[in-house]
């Protein structure tokens, strides 16, 4: 079998030694894969590249499709973006998958009360909270846009369903909180039926996000298959490694129509750097993910049943297990994983995929940026206007004049401070902050123009520091914005 080449970026920390170990192992296990290892990382971010990447490195990933990296820090306090999030973003790996399964030989409150865990998350990996898209309306006042797509929906709820079909899974859930964020969540869980009916083999079914961090803690089985937004994701995923062991059990793989990387979930534990301490199963983990990816199958299921094996007998690095058994170094667990090559544990094999990749190497030449696009033809208008301003006023005293700005055929609707309507009507009680909202629209509903809309926003800012202005828009007769808290 000829090799594939995969890029490797050995990460910081603890990075290089757990990254050393695995591939320790898949050399043992005569994986056929070669390796070109690239420059990324904190230590590039010190060097002048903001990305935390040489261009260099980014060209070797586009150029072989598949990134296997270690853990990477990213710089606190100077206003660099993740170097992790960035690279998921830059290309387009749109879901990530972490799967939390219980080990024998790696003890839990559920797996001492003879409760198994099997269940995967799939997270929107590109948009919502994770956009970083942030701005201060005032010294008061930042605020953060999340933006869920209907094209970007569309492709994390079909991986979903697509990965649960392959692997056998009999159900996918959609977690979300589309009960408060009606359009961004609404859309989410909208588009995930959307595409659920196209596997009815599959039971689907939606719950809110926080009643499924309660039910993760007190009976995770009864989920297989869980898609959620970025941000809910992120933390639903860290739950589920606290329900298998922690994060050393948590592997990670990042899913696009190009390019895929692979890595652990795990930080990268700078106060035991270099002390051959460090604990390879999360990235080892994610490598089985790796190898299925690329239909190296056998190759997987060898090595997974190694390392099942060494756990069921005891062996552990200092971590986790039995205290009673003394704990190995790095070298040596990976040294009885490697030992292990060949043998099968009692219990909790390694999984068997349905069916193989159809991911192929090299990626093909991109010649221009890909346009998402899913909505078809819809009807729009612009109906109003949302103005936010600073204002140390209270709203009856901002009222009259913005109304004064109100032209025939148009209405002053409501004041809002932090999503809370405060005018025309409102609570004494409602505390407020020094930024506030005014909705302007037409008083028929008619259609209105952009241009109107900043003319109006442009009279407001004549008594006002506006901060930002959102446009009023109606999709085929339905709003396409919320109303206010008390509206």
């Amino acid at each position: 079998m000829s090799a594939y080449k995969i890029a490797i970026a050995k990460g910081d920390g603890i990075g290089p030694e757990i990254m050393e170990a695995v591939l320790r192992i898949f050399d043992a296990a005569k994986v056929p894969l070669s390796y070109e290892t690239i420059d990324m990382g904190k230590s590039i971010y010190d060097k002048g590249f903001s990305s935390g990447m040489t261009p260099e490195a980014k060209e070797t990933v586009e150029r072989l499709g598949v990134l296997f990296k270690g853990p990477m820090e990213t710089p606190k306090g100077t206003g660099v973006k993740s170097i992790n999030v960035t690279a998921r973003k830059t290309w387009s790996t749109y879901a990530n998958r972490r799967h939390f399964r219980s080990i024998n030989g790696v003890d839990t409150v559920f797996s001492k009360a003879g409760i198994p865990i099997d269940l995967t998350i799939v997270r929107e990996n590109i948009e919502g909270t994770y956009g970083g898209v942030e701005h201060m309306l005032t010294p008061d006042v930042a605020l953060c846009r999340r933006f869920i797509t209907r094209p970007g929906s569309l492709q994390v709820h079909k991986f979903a369903f697509e990965m649960a079909r392959k692997e056998g899974f009999k159900k996918v859930t959609c977690a979300h909180k589309a009960n408060i964020m009606k359009l961004t969540d609404g859309l989410f869980l909208e588009t995930f039926y959307e595409v659920a009916k196209d596997y009815p083999e599959i039971e689907s079914n939606d719950i809110i996000v926080d009643d499924l961090a309660m039910k993760l803690v007190s009976r995770p089985q009864l989920f297989d298959v869980v898609v959620l937004t970025n941000l809910q994701g992120d933390i639903m995923s860290d739950l589920c490694a606290g329900l298998v062991g922690g994060l050393g059990f948590a592997p990670s793989a990042n899913i696009g129509e190009n390019i895929s990387i692979f890595e652990a979930v795990h930080g990268t534990a700078p106060d035991i750097m270099g002390k051959n301490m460090a604990n390879p199963t999360a990235l080892l983990l994610s490598g089985f993910m790796l190898l299925r990816h690329l239909s190296l199958m056998e190759h997987a299921n060898l090595i997974e049943n190694s390392l099942l094996k060494t756990l069921e007998d005891g062996n552990h690095t200092g971590d986790f297990g039995d205290r009673n058994i003394p704990s190995l170094n790095t070298t040596q667990f990976t040294d009885a994983i490697i030992a292990n090559l060949g043998k099968v544990p009692s219990t909790g094999q390694a999984r068997e995929s349905k069916s193989t990749s159809t991911f192929h190497l090299p990626v093909k030449p991109v010649h221009q940026k890909v346009m998402l696009a899913a909505h078809g033809n819809q009807v729009e208008k612009i109906v109003g206007i949302d103005i936010f301003f600073e204002s140390s006023m209270i709203a009856n005293d901002i009222a009259p004049i913005l109304l004064n700005h109100v032209k025939p055929g148009f209405k002053l609707v409501m004041i809002a401070n932090r999503g809370t309507q405060v005018w025309p009507v409102g609570s004494l009680f409602t505390e407020c902050v020094d930024q506030y909202r005014g909705r302007f629209e037409t008083t028929d509903g008619s259609a209105t123009t952009i241009i109107e809309m900043i003319r109006l926003s442009e009279a407001v800012a004549a008594n006002f520091n506006v901060a930002s202005i959102e446009i009023l828009r109606y999709f085929n007769d339905k709003p396409g914005y919320s109303l206010a808290q008390g509206q």
